[in-house]
């Protein structure tokens, strides 16, 4: 498994609307995989993969399926991967130096004490410390340390002077948490896995037909979209130009099979496979392609799951969504500790979705 790969999607920072660097480092990484790759207006990266044929001695397809595009073509399959991570755009700096921040995605301020942050400008990065307002623990009283502060009592210590602090940082720099990649037994750890493993599987599942051999008889357009975290704005529009036949959105989805959490309310469990996306608060998918999709992930022997989740979206509703609409559906990554530095995956369910979308990519068509 690449998870030197995996480390540097998710150490590159990139929060909404400032996905850059991220689409940078996978621009490099797509080169060979695609014949067309082209950036959007939003920043999307669009990538697109002409129909191929077997190689000699490349493994048969699965299963025959009918064409599904118009006018004869071969179907679109699109698979969406959006590149931001939560994060935060600096919207102050006071007379001391101390800069606050606009937040950019949804966070639990619970898990924002004491944290190590990059502030990203266009002078350099500035490592600093992220920490809520107020008096420490030795002089405060019962009620001010119950409190649980919002997103707007944080501030961010650069350490540097005030005069310092303005002339290299300024109003719309963005910060994003400052934590390595790390694995633990079978699990990775890191911010950002949030959706870096959606963009990990974009690459790894066409790396993996590529090398297969196999070929494939659908267009395959591996969509890199920005600003999900803020409502799917680039899926929307990149959905809406490729107007897709077939839209899979690649995300992550809670995994919650810890202390604390009933049975019922888990999600995902680890270790269980990919998660077959049945519906979310955004979209429900299109049970001939859950059926599809398991048929492949049985044949295959790839184990996974179905999920529901009760609130939250992903950008699979967007194609659903775009111009006449999509046949849409999800194959997810169940992740414990989401929206933290600490966000936790298993390296078997990873693999399990980027073989089932190679897979089903191989027999579409």
């Amino acid at each position: 498994m690449n998870v030197e790969l995996l480390k540097r999607l998710c150490e590159t920072p990139g929060v909404p609307g400032r996905e850059e660097r991220v689409r940078a480092l996978i621009e490099k990484e797509v080169k060979g995989l695609f014949d067309n790759v082209e950036v959007d207006a939003l920043g999307s990266l669009i990538c697109t993969r002409a129909p191929r044929a077997a190689k000699k001695g490349g493994s048969k397809k699965t299963t025959a399926k009918k064409p599904t595009g118009g006018k004869g073509e071969p179907p679109r399959v699109m698979l969406l991967c959006h590149m931001d991570e939560i994060g935060f755009y600096v919207s102050s700096i006071d007379e001391k130096g101390f800069v606050f921040l606009d937040p950019a995605g949804g966070f639990d301020t619970r898990n924002l004490f004491s944290r190590r942050v990059l502030v990203c400008t266009d002078k350099g990065d500035y490592q600093a410390v992220m920490n809520p307002g107020g008096r420490p623990i030795h002089i405060s009283g019962p009620e001010e340390r119950n409190k649980v502060p919002e997103v707007k009592e944080f501030f961010v210590d650069t350490g540097m002077t005030a005069d310092e602090v303005k002339k290299k940082i300024q109003i719309g720099d963005y910060v994003v948490m400052d934590e390595p990649l790390i694995e633990i037994g079978q699990k990775v750890v890191s911010k950002a896995l949030d959706n870096r493993v959606a963009c990990w599987l974009g690459i790894e599942a066409v790396r993996t037909l590529e090398k297969s051999g196999a070929g494939h008889s659908c267009e395959v357009v591996v969509a890199f979209t920005t600003q999900e975290e803020v409502g799917l704005r680039g899926a929307r529009t990149a959905s809406y130009s490729v107007r897709p036949d077939i839209g899979i959105g690649i995300d992550v989805t809670l995994a919650c099979d810890t202390p604390g959490v009933p049975a019922a309310e888990r999600v995902t469990e680890h270790g269980k496979g990919f998660a077959l996306h049945i519906k979310d608060a955004s979209f429900i998918s299109d049970f001939g392609l859950v059926n599809d999709l398991e048929a492949v992930a049985k044949k295959k022997k790839v184990p996974y799951q179905r999920s529901i989740l009760a609130r939250g979206g992903q950008d699979g509703a967007a194609a659903q969504q775009a111009a006449a609409g999509a046949r849409a559906v999800g194959v997810t990554v169940g992740t414990r500790y989401i929206h933290t530095v600490t966000e936790m995956v298993d390296k078997t369910d990873l693999a399990a979705a980027r073989d089932v979308l190679a897979a089903y990519l191989e027999q579409v068509g």
